[in-house]
């Protein structure tokens, strides 16, 4: 019988953040595509769009006016999809139908007035403003009552729902913990517990000896393809010290945390010679008020690409049915994203 290769043999790997398996069919990479393709989509290349809602000096949907903005715009979301003035209440029937009231808010943050940047064009200095702007809107909402939790993140890309391409994030903040964050929480205090350390800080130190998956690092982060990475070119960007939220970022650390997130969006870019769609989120501590020094600041990008600009990867069949899968390898696409 053959000796067991991890580069070619189907195995499982363990997502040590959400406890969770991922199955890895590095085989599979091999099939060839008969499936469907779609256009790649084309970047407009203008820096201002008279139709845009969220072009400076334009009407939005609800018939306010942008200002002229000129770096970095926050404005209440007009279709959020979390309320402040939801009343307290809920149902719970025999532990069977169980529901309960949520409150929250939800923000919109446009990365720059020119319509025609994205994370992996705009100058570094542009990108610090979003920064500092994050670490605002993490501070205000994080110290309102009701808000127990910010979910800064940014969707890239129509097969991503995002419904502007201008350059933009949202911000939900809500009363109850997420799911994701939740889960992440659980296994970053049990490794906190049980040895007195960051889990994400003694991961990334394996890493960097690794140099397996390590996509590029500055003085103060790293974004690498995590082991137990799902998405085809998923990546993670990690702070290098141990970071509970964005709030503890010296001016440095933002300046690092900028280059990295224009470096890894721009190689998304060249993957396939095309504006790279994906979903992108910052995990961090709650707002609830407790300490969490397990908590390590960090970011996870989730691109549905798979072979090319027109073939992508859906969560279907076994996905759907019993757990994530891949075929590409976390070592093979953290190669080609280094080498771009």
């Amino acid at each position: 019988m053959s000796t067991f290769d991890i580069t070619d043999h189907a195995h499982r790997r363990l997502n040590i953040l959400t406890g969770e398996w991922v199955l890895v069919s590095p085989h599979r990479s091999k099939r060839p595509w008969q499936g469907k393709t779609e256009e790649a989509a084309k970047s407009e290349g203008v820096s201002y769009d008279p139709n845009c809602f969220l072009c400076p000096g334009n009407t939005r949907i609800n018939g306010e006016v942008n200002p002229d903005y000129k770096d970095v715009f926050v404005f209440q979301n007009d279709f959020g999809a979390l309320q402040a003035d939801v009343p307290a209440g809920g149902i719970d029937e025999d532990d069977l139908f169980i529901a309960e009231s949520e409150q929250g808010i939800c923000r919109v943050i446009c990365f720059s007035p020119d319509h025609s940047q994205q994370l992996g064009s705009m100058p570094i200095e542009g990108i610090v403003k979003v920064v500092k702007e994050w670490k605002a809107q993490y501070k205000e909402l994080g110290s309102m009552d009701f808000i127990n939790h910010v979910q800064i993140f940014e969707n890239k890309g129509e097969i991503m729902g995002c419904s502007n391409p201008h350059p933009h994030g949202q911000i939900w903040a809500q009363k109850n913990i997420p799911n994701e964050v939740e889960k992440e929480s659980r296994n970053q205090l049990a490794y906190y517990e049980k040895t007195g350390r960051s889990m994400l800080a003694d991961y990334l130190a394996k890493e960097l000896e690794k140099q397996e998956r390590i996509i590029y690092e500055n003085d103060h982060f790293v974004a690498l393809v995590p082991f137990w990475a799902v998405w085809p070119f998923e990546a993670m960007i990690v702070s290098k010290r141990h970071l509970t939220n964005i709030m503890e970022l010296t001016e440095a650390e933002e300046e690092g945390y900028a280059d990295c997130l224009k470096t890894l969006a721009a190689k998304y870019d060249k993957v396939f010679d095309c504006p790279f769609p994906y979903s992108a989120g910052i995990h961090q501590a709650p707002t609830d008020g407790k300490d969490y020094p397990e908590w390590h600041l960090h970011m996870h990008f989730y691109p549905p690409l798979l072979r090319s600009a027109t073939v992508k990867k859906f969560m279907v069949g076994y996905e759907m049915m019993a757990g994530p899968q891949r075929d590409i390898t976390a070592e093979g696409a953290a190669k080609i994203l280094r080498e771009l």
